[in-house]
C-alpha cells in the first residue's frame, strides 16, 4: 500500500548550497551559517521568520545545538536526525510533513557534514557487534558485488561492463566540470578512468565517490503561501522513504542486481505524484551514485530503463546532460563527494536550479521543452540491506 502523501501541499521557496570539497577554511558552524544565509536570502526572509528547523548530520553534531549555537536561534525547535546516507533527505521530509500538518508556517531543512576533518578516507564509523551474518567488508567491496552479478544475469561481457562503468563516471565528471560548487571540476578522459588503480573487485578509483565537506538548506512553506516569497517555487509532489528487512546477505534469492528498497520507494513516490512513465515525465533525476555500478542498477530500479537494458541506455547517452533524461546533471556524488547530511539537499538544490532555469551552462533542454518534474534519490546501507528515499518536485501546482 502506498503512503497517502502530501502532493502540492507544501513548497520550497528558498535554497542554499555551499561549495563541496576539502573545506579546511570552514568549520561545521561556518558551513551551516553559509547555507542558511543563502537559503533565507533566496526566500526573502529573516532567520527569525523560520518557526522550526530540521538538521541532518551523521557525524558532525549530536543535538539541535549543532545548529542553534552558530545561528543564535532563540528558543525554537531544532530537531537533529540521521538515516544513513539519506540523512539530508530525511531532514527535508520531516520539515515538509510538519508544514503540511499545519504545525508550522515556515520550516527549514538543513544538512551538513565535515568528513575531511576525521582523517578517515571514508565514513568515520565502526560496526557494532552483530549476530555474525554481516560481512566484514568495506563499502567499495560491498557495492563491487553489483558489477559481476549484473554482467552474469544479463550476459554483459567484462569489457562491455567496464565501458559502461567508465562512461557513467565520465558523464558525471563532465557535468561536474560545469558546476562551480562541485568538489571535482574537471573532465576526466575515459582512458584515465578505465585504467585507474583498482579499489575493490572491478571498481577503480574513479568508480567511487569522493570524501568531502558541505552544507545545503531549503525553506519550506504551505503551497498556498509560496508566491509570497518567490515567483518560482517548487512544489513537493512526493516523499517516500522505506527501510528494508536487511535480509539480502542471507537470502539465497537475492542476486545483487537490484535494490528492492529502491523499487519500493520509487513505486510509492510515483503513486503519490501521479507519475505513470517516469522516463517520459521527468525532466531530470539526481541519484545516489556512490559507485558507478550503483547508478547503473538504479536506472532500472527507478524505471528509467527496462530490466537488463540499462547498460545499453548508458552507452547510448540516454542519461547524458543532452540526453532523453538527464541523470546527475550537477555531477552527482562522483563530482561532489558525499558529506552525508548534505547530499540529499544538495541534490534538491540542483532540481531548484534546473526547474527554475537557473543552471547556467548545464541547463537541461527538457525544461524548456515543457518537462516540469524532477526526482531525487538516496540510499543508505549496502546492497540487500539499505534504506531508500525518493522525492519528486515540480515547478507547477496541479
Amino acid at each position: 500500500m502506498a503512503s497517502n502523501g502530501i502532493r502540492d501541499r507544501v513548497a520550497i521557496v528558498g535554497m542554499g548550497c555551499t561549495s563541496f570539497g576539502e573545506r579546511w577554511d570552514k568549520s561545521v558552524s561556518d558551513l551551516l551559517v553559509d547555507a542558511t544565509k543563502d537559503a533565507t536570502a533566496s526566500a526573502g526572509i529573516d532567520l527569525k521568520d523560520v518557526d522550526a528547523f530540521w538538521l541532518g548530520t551523521l557525524f558532525s553534531g549530536q543535538s539541535g545545538l549543532t545548529l542553534s549555537r552558530p545561528l543564535k536561534i532563540d528558543y525554537k525547535p531544532v530537531s537533529r536526525l540521521e538515516n544513513f546516507c539519506a540523512t539530508g533527505s530525511e531532514a527535508f521530509r520531516n520539515a515538509c510533513y510538519a508544514v503540511a500538518a499545519g504545525a508550522y508556517d515556515i520550516a527549514m531543512a538543513i544538512g551538513v557534514e565535515k568528513l575531511k576533518d576525521s582523517g578517515f578516507s571514508g565514513l568515520p564509523s565502526t560496526r557494532s557487534v552483530g549476530d555474525g551474518t554481516a560481512a566484514g567488508m568495506t563499502a567499495p567491496a560491498m557495492f563491487s558485488l553489483l558489477a559481476p552479478a549484473y554482467a552474469k544475469k544479463y550476459g554483459v561481457s567484462d569489457e562491455q561492463l567496464k565501458e559502461v562503468m567508465t562512461r557513467i563516471a565520465w558523464k558525471n565528471h563532465k557535468n561536474g566540470a560545469l558546476n562551480p560548487r562541485a568538489q571535482f571540476r574537471k573532465e576526466v578522459p575515459k582512458d584515465t578512468i578505465a585504467c585507474s588503480p583498482l579499489v575493490a573487485g572491478a571498481l577503480g578509483i574513479f568508480d567511487c565517490s569522493g570524501v568531502s565537506d558541505g552544507s545545503a538548506a531549503a525553506i519550506i512553506v504551505r503551497a498556498e503561501d509560496a508566491h509570497r516569497y518567490t515567483d518560482k517555487p517548487l512544489y513537493v509532489k512526493a516523499l517516500s522513504f522505506v527501510a528494508g528487512p536487511a535480509a539480502g546477505p542471507i537470502d539465497p534469492d537475492y542476486d545483487y542486481t537490484t535494490f528492492n528498497e529502491v523499487v519500493a520507494s520509487a513505486a510509492d513516490a510515483y503513486a503519490q505524484a501521479g507519475i505513470k512513465e517516469p522516463r517520459q515525465e521527468l525532466a531530470m533525476a539526481e541519484v545516489h551514485d556512490c559507485f558507478t555500478p550503483t547508478e547503473l542498477v538504479l536506472m532500472e530500479d527507478l524505471g528509467f530503463a527496462a530490466r537488463g537494458t540499462g547498460w545499453k541506455e548508458v552507452l547510448a547517452g540516454t542519461f547524458d546532460l543532452e540526453g532523453e533524461l538527464a541523470v546527475n546533471p550537477d555531477g552527482g556524488l562522483k563530482s561532489f563527494g558525499h558529506p552525508i547530511g548534505a547530499s540529499g539537499l544538495r541534490m534538491l538544490f540542483e532540481c531548484w536550479l534546473q526547474l527554475r532555469g537557473e543552471a547556467g551552462k548545464r541547463q537541461i533542454a527538457s525544461v524548456a521543452r515543457g518537462r516540469k518534474l524532477a526526482l531525487t534519490h538516496n540510499l543508505g546501507g549496502a546492497p540487500g540491506e539499505c534504506v531508500s528515499f525518493v522525492s519528486v518536485v515540480g515547478s507547477e501546482r496541479s
